[in-house]
C-alpha cells in the first residue's frame, strides 16, 4: 500500500512540473505583455517595470527563477493587484469556489447514485426511460447554455432567484444546478450500468436463493460493488466541477477563483495566471489521487496486484 502511494505521489509531482513548464512557456509564447494597455507606456518606463519585473532577462533564466520560487513556496506578487501577493489572492478568493464546489459534488453524488439505482431497479419501465433522457440532456447541454437558461426562466420571468450574486442560500441553487447537471447525468449512467451487471450475476441470485432480505442484498452486494464505477469518475468529475466553475462563477458574479482567474488572463497578470494554474492542477491531481486510494479500499484486488507489481 505505502509504495502504491508513494509512486502515486511520484507520478503527481512528474505532472505536476510538466504542467508548470508548459504554462510558463506557453504565456511567454503568447504575443504581448502585461503593460501593453490602450494608454501607451514611455519607453524609459517600460523598460524600467521590465527590470522591475525580470522580463528583461533571457527565458531560460526567467524559467529557473520562477521554479526556484515555488520550491520555495512563493508565488509571487501580483501584477495588477498593488502590493498583494498571489497567495493571499487565491486563498481571499478560494473560500466562494470551494463552497459552491463541494455543494456540487454532494449533489452530483447523492442525485446521480439515486437517479441511477432507480433507472437500474425498474429497467426498461418509465422511471428508467425518463432518467436516461435527463442525463442525455444533462450530457448534451454545455453548462453555460444550462446556467443562461436557468437564469432567463427562474430569475427573469419567474422572479424566484437572482440573477446574479452569493450572498443567500437561494443564491447558491441555479449556479450549483448549472455546475452539477453534467456530472449527475456521467453518474446516473454509470451506476445504471454497472448495477444492472451486478443485478444478473450469480453471486445476487445465490443470495437470493439463500434468503436474505432485499436491504441486505441491495445494500451489501448491489450497491457496494456498483458503486465502483463512480468512485473511479470522481477524479474526473471533481477537474469537471473545477474547470466549469471558471465559468459559471463568471456567468453568475461570483466573486470565486474562477472569476479572478478569468481577469488575470484578460488583464496578463502572469504571476496570477501561474499560481491559479499550479492551485488548480494541485487540486485536480490530489482528487485524482485520493479517487485511487478510495478504489484500492473498496476493490481488494488493485491492492493485491500493486502488491505484485511492487
Amino acid at each position: 500500500m505505502f509504495r502504491y502511494v508513494l509512486s502515486k505521489v511520484f507520478y503527481l509531482l512528474v505532472s505536476l512540473f510538466i504542467l508548470v513548464s508548459a504554462t510558463f512557456f506557453l504565456m511567454k509564447a503568447i504575443p504581448g505583455d502585461p503593460f501593453q494597455s490602450e494608454k501607451k507606456v514611455p519607453p524609459e518606463i517600460r523598460a524600467r517595470l521590465f527590470e522591475q519585473y525580470g522580463f528583461d532577462k533571457p527565458l531560460y533564466v526567467q524559467y529557473g527563477k520562477y521554479l526556484g520560487n515555488i520550491v520555495q513556496g512563493d508565488l509571487g506578487i501580483s501584477m495588477k493587484h498593488v502590493n498583494q501577493d498571489v497567495t493571499g489572492l487565491i486563498l481571499k478568493t478560494f473560500s466562494a469556489s470551494l463552497k459552491l464546489g463541494i455543494i456540487a459534488i454532494v449533489v452530483s453524488l447523492i442525485v446521480g447514485v439515486l437517479l441511477g439505482m432507480l433507472a437500474a431497479l425498474y429497467h426498461r419501465k418509465l422511471i428508467d426511460n425518463v432518467a436516461m433522457v435527463l442525463a442525455v440532456l444533462g450530457i448534451a447541454v454545455p453548462s453555460f447554455v444550462l446556467a443562461a437558461l436557468l437564469q432567463f426562466f427562474f430569475a427573469f420571468k419567474l422572479h424566484i432567484f437572482r440573477v446574479a450574486g452569493f450572498e443567500t442560500p437561494l443564491d447558491y441553487v441555479l449556479p450549483v444546478v448549472a455546475l452539477s447537471a453534467q456530472p449527475i447525468a456521467f453518474i446516473a449512467r454509470l451506476t445504471r450500468s454497472s448495477m444492472l451487471e451486478v443485478l444478473h450475476a450469480d453471486y445476487i441470485k445465490t443470495a437470493k436463493a439463500k434468503g436474505l432480505n432485499w436491504f441486505t442484498i441491495m445494500f451489501r452486494h448491489v450497491v457496494r460493488n456498483g458503486i465502483m464505477p463512480v468512485i473511479t469518475y470522481m477524479g474526473p468529475m471533481t477537474a469537471n466541477i473545477v474547470t466549469g466553475s471558471v465559468v459559471i462563477e463568471q456567468v453568475f458574479g461570483i466573486g470565486g477563483i474562477g472569476k479572478q482567474f478569468v481577469e488575470s488572463i484578460t488583464n496578463r497578470d502572469y504571476p496570477l495566471i501561474m499560481g491559479i494554474t499550479i492551485f488548480y492542477g494541485v487540486l485536480l491531481m490530489l482528487a485524482r489521487l485520493v479517487s485511487d486510494l478510495l478504489y484500492v479500499v473498496v476493490d481488494p484486488r488493485v491492492k493485491l496486484s500493486s502488491r505484485k507489481e511492487g
